[in-house]
């Protein structure tokens, strides 16, 4: 279904490879009360086009007419332009695109300003959630989107209504919504909280399959080069899922769960020890669907398992660091545990299979282009899944230890004896090894000090757009997003009025802006000598679990960790500057140690850092940590290099040197490194795994400044 004048939208039938998306995207708009979808996967996988596809696909739908929610008449919703008796009309299925820098305001709606200001009227004016009602709610890149925005959403997905409270506004109105969010997990997690809240998830990735990835490509290639060709070409197939997604939506409130179903629903989630309630309904709302979408009239266990492989996988996370996904064969043994009773009516049941198989359907019950190829909006097929019941290492003893209050893992008294990096080695290469992290542990709040003005988050003091009032800006001063101060400005109108300047109304002039104190987010980038000298094994592995910790810790407060490591003959960026604990797990999972040190290469890649980090975001404070023992050993004049950057460093970052030296026997060189760069100096007597942390806390700490 296309708007008149625009171009078509890739056709929905024309999907190749994508059976779990398009059916999580079917079911949900059959039953928006499913809670909506998170669409999680790499780049380059659809998820975009789909959902915009699907749009097309839907039914249109009668509203009335003067109605500003769009609100059917047929049905009694409370609206606050109801009754609704005049005429009706119909219109397509709305698809609303939430952009990342969308203000609360204009996501639920608020005050109308120029009315308020102009005519002295306290008018509602509609938010995104009041276009969206009936229709699609598009977020892309959901888990940049701010924590609170994600909560206002989620609840208007899963109440169905919206409630303003806000400005001198009070009102409620339908907002029966599809809410559809995607996301790329290298890009930074939703906490497990916003998890729970998205009805089904699923995780997109490409086709290693040259075939399907060919079809793909053709297709692309085919709808780029005569876009009404393309959609002309799978009319009929669109027209056809229209009327099944029809017919699905009027049967789905008919689908008979009986006692057993629940009861075989129940046993699933409980299996699975999900938290709460939420999963076993969203399951039975899934499985209904399900049900309704193959033109059945009761649940069966292969809508259970379809419902199940969607709703469940997000809601088994308990810590980052556990990878999603669902055990398949536990979950066939769960079903399996009490025998299905026969379909009503004898015979055989409409659907006998478990899902896995895309024969188990008739092709008739699968939507088909015009080459007759599948479209993928029929049940799962081979989802890519993790396995539980073969976890990482990592992630079940961060299931363990996640919710530890301890400060850290008991100091070392020994460690593998250090290796002089400075030694010849006899043209053979230093000896490599590889340590392994033990588990994260509750970390202090990393609090830097002053009040800044990077982007929003969790951590240190600073000005953000949201927060609380502190001040106000005169018009033309403010800065971008600032929200605008009702009080102050009708107190700065009168005093204009007062001494009979300019018009009896509200003016521009008279505008101000709210000052906002809130939090910001803190970038901790950790440079660490991995070579040869640092004691490998056992220092690496500190330092390894000092890292997830803060990574863990960052995660929750919405922080970024990077890490930089030196070793051999020059420095790379283990951990490029991230949120993802995902990505944080596998690049820190083989980290290696060995090898002379390139202090001075170390330095260099820290400053190029800091400084692409800047010209990112010029606003976002970072802390430096430097774990080293201060010899430099790498390449002719080794150590004048690396103290001829030292001197060089100036206000690069605010640093802190931890001396990793040893023995009876010390040379200083770290601590005139820490000299030299302005930096606080720590001996490693007061580091251990948990100390690193403990010393950018105490590094950062307000007391501590203030003292």
């Amino acid at each position: 279904m296309t708007r008149p004048g625009s171009m078509p939208s890739y056709p929905f039938t024309a999907l190749v490879g994508a059976d779990e998306l398009t059916t999580a995207l079917v079911l949900s708009a059959i039953a928006p009360e499913i809670g909506g979808v998170l669409v999680r996967g790499e780049k380059g996988t659809a998820k975009s086009t789909a959902v915009r596809a699907l749009s097309s696909v839907l039914p249109e739908q009668h509203v009335a007419r003067d109605c500003r929610f769009g609100c059917d008449p047929e049905r009694s919703e409370d609206c606050p332009d109801g009754p609704h008796s005049g005429p009706s009309t119909t219109r397509p299925a709305r698809l609303v695109e939430l952009p990342v820098g969308a203000t609360e305001d204009r996501v639920v709606g608020s005050l109308d300003l120029r009315r308020a200001l102009g005519e002295g009227e306290a008018t509602y004016q509609p938010g995104l959630l009041a276009e969206a009602h009936r229709g699609i709610l598009y977020v892309d890149e959901v888990n940049l989107l701010h924590d609170h925005l994600v909560d206002v959403l989620l609840d208007a997905a899963a109440m169905g209504r919206n409630t303003v409270e806000r400005d001198g506004v009070s009102i409620s109105h339908p907002a029966r919504i599809t809410l559809v969010g995607t996301m790329n997990p290298e890009e930074g997690e939703l906490r497990p909280q916003l998890l729970d809240r998205f009805g089904l998830t699923v995780h997109v990735a490409a086709s290693r399959d040259p075939h399907e990835r060919a079809e793909v490509v053709r297709r692309r290639l085919d709808s780029d080069a005569d876009p009404v060709g393309f959609a002309a070409r799978f009319a009929e197939s669109e027209a056809e899922l229209t009327q099944r997604l029809a017919t699905a939506r009027e049967a789905v409130r008919h689908v008979r769960l009986d006692a057993g179903t629940l009861q075989t629903i129940a046993r699933v989630c409980a299996g699975f020890d999900v938290d709460g309630m939420r999963a076993d309904i969203v399951t039975a709302r899934t499985a209904a669907a399900h049900a309704a979408w193959q033109g059945r009239e009761s649940v069966t266990r292969a809508d259970i398992r379809a419902a199940a492989l969607l709703s469940l996988p997000h809601r088994r996370r308990r810590a980052p660091f556990d990878a999603p996904g669902l055990d398949e064969d536990l979950l066939d043994r769960l079903l399996d545990e009490e025998p299905e009773d026969d379909p009503p009516g004898g015979g055989e049941a409409p659907d006998d299979g478990d899902g896995d198989d895309p024969q188990d359907t008739p092709p008739q019950d699968r939507p088909t282009g015009q080459d007759g190829r599948s479209s993928t909006t029929d049940g799962p097929t081979s989802p890519p899944r993790g396995n539980s019941a073969d976890p990482d290492p990592a992630s079940s003893s961060t299931e363990q230890e996640v919710s530890s209050d301890r400060e850290g893992p008991p100091s070392p008294e020994s460690g593998p004896e250090e290796t002089d990096d400075s030694a010849p080695t006899g043209g053979m290469a230093a000896p490599v090894g590889t340590a392994s992290a033990e588990q994260p542990y509750r970390a202090r709040r990393l609090e830097l000090a002053g009040v800044g003005a990077g982007p929003s988050g969790r951590r240190s003091p600073a000005l953000t757009p949201r927060g609380r009032t502190v001040g106000v800006h005169p018009t033309g001063q403010e800065p971008a997003g600032s929200p605008v101060h009702l009080t102050a400005t009708l107190r700065a109108s009168a005093a204009r009025r007062a001494t009979g300047l300019g018009p009896a109304r509200v003016t521009g002039a008279d505008l101000r802006h709210a000052v906002t104190r809130g939090r910001e987010a803190n970038l901790v980038l950790l440079a660490v000598d991995a070579s040869g000298s640092m004691a490998a094994r056992k220092r690496m592995s500190e330092v390894k679990t000092a890292v997830l910790s803060l990574l863990l810790d960052a995660y929750q407060r919405r922080d970024r960790v990077g890490l930089i490591t030196f070793r051999g003959t020059g420095a790379e960026v283990a951990l490029p500057p991230t949120s993802s604990v995902d990505a944080a797990a596998a690049r820190l999972a083989d980290l290696p140690h060995g090898g002379r040190t390139p202090l001075a290469e170390g330095l260099s890649e820290v400053a190029r850092v800091v400084a692409r980090e800047r010209v990112r975001d010029r606003t976002q404070r970072a802390l430096v940590v430097i774990v080293t023992d201060g010899r430099a050993t790498a390449g002719t004049d080794a150590l004048v290099r690396a103290q001829r950057i030292a001197d060089a460093w100036g206000s690069t970052a605010e640093t802190v040197v931890v001396d990793c030296e040893s023995g009876r026997f010390r040379m200083g060189l770290a601590a005139d490194l820490a000299g030299r760069m302005g930096a606080e100096h720590i001996p490693l007597e007061q580091v251990a795994a948990s100390g690193l942390v403990e010393i950018v806390t105490d590094r950062t700490s307000p007391r501590r400044s203030a003292a």
